[in-house]
């Protein structure tokens, strides 16, 4: 490990901070995913430092630090900054080397990022209009159904007939959600309504082509979304390693690439 050396990257979302440390091999040492609050830097500040004590390193042993996320102005002691878009593809790139598509559902957003085999970006897309299936859609009907976050994937696994969602709005969901359990329907076909509701817009936003590689937080906590999203769309999907920490993999990476081309003095 490290004689050039270690690398940092700080993804900060809307919802969580994730941070990545990783070595000259591209090895991950360390990482961190705390939620984010009001405090951007406050949030980046400590996800760094309990990465940094995970993998045994202090500050002054890190040689570059890549921010990058919803947050990434408000890292001031990183280096530089890129965006998410970028990240994901670095990351999901360096453990798949070939033409990908990589879907990344995150808590307020998905993004469909489509890769050649040099790794070039071709096509990207985005669905910034609601939060209707992201993941803070999944939390509020969790909180609606009074079902901790972490027990929807065990719960939906149970159905064998998943409800028919119809809404588009998190709002409206929720109160079609209430009129479900009014008329008696079982809670794990209503949660696995909800994951479907998630692969479909994901589906509406393009046709998936190529190896699909699917990130993020939603994913890491619930594989079922990449398992019905296998079984709508036809096609396999893999979950990426590591799916929630993915973009700040990808900024260690530019990190390590910057540090590269600066001589150690």
């Amino acid at each position: 490990m490290g004689d050039d050396g270690y690398f940092a990257g700080l993804d900060i979302g809307a919802v969580t901070a994730k941070a990545v440390i990783i070595d000259t091999a591209k090895d991950i040492l360390g990482s961190f995913v705390k939620k984010t609050g009001a405090d951007l830097e406050g949030s980046a500040t400590e996800a760094f430092e309990e990465a940094l004590k995970r993998a045994g390193l202090s500050r002054e042993e890190i040689r570059s630090i890549t921010a990058t996320g919803f947050g990434r102005k408000s890292v001031p002691f990183a280096q530089e900054t890129v965006t998410e878009i970028s990240c994901h593809s670095r990351g999901c790139y360096h453990y798949f080397p070939e033409e990908i598509t990589i879907v990344d559902i995150g808590g307020q957003d998905n993004k469909i990022i489509r890769l050649d085999a040099e790794g070039k970006r071709v096509g990207f897309k985005i669905n910034r209009r609601c939060a209707a299936g992201t993941g803070a859609f999944l939390e509020e009907m969790a909180y609606r159904l009074d079902i901790p976050l972490g027990d929807l994937d065990g719960i939906a696994r149970r159905s064998n007939n998943a409800a028919e969602i119809g809404s588009y709005c998190t709002v409206f969901t929720a109160t079609e959600v209430l009129d479900r359990i009014r008329r008696g329907e079982k809670i794990e076909d209503i949660v696995k309504g909800l994951f479907v509701s998630v692969v479909k817009r994901v589906l509406e936003m393009g046709i998936l082509s190529g190896r699909v590689i699917v990130t993020g937080g939603v994913v890491a906590f619930n594989p079922i979304v990449a398992e019905l999203l296998s079984l709508r769309s036809g096609m396999e999907v893999e979950i990426a390693p590591h799916p929630q920490e993915m973009g700040a993999f990808g900024a260690a990476l530019f990190a390590l690439e910057r540090a590269q081309e600066i001589p150690l003095s």
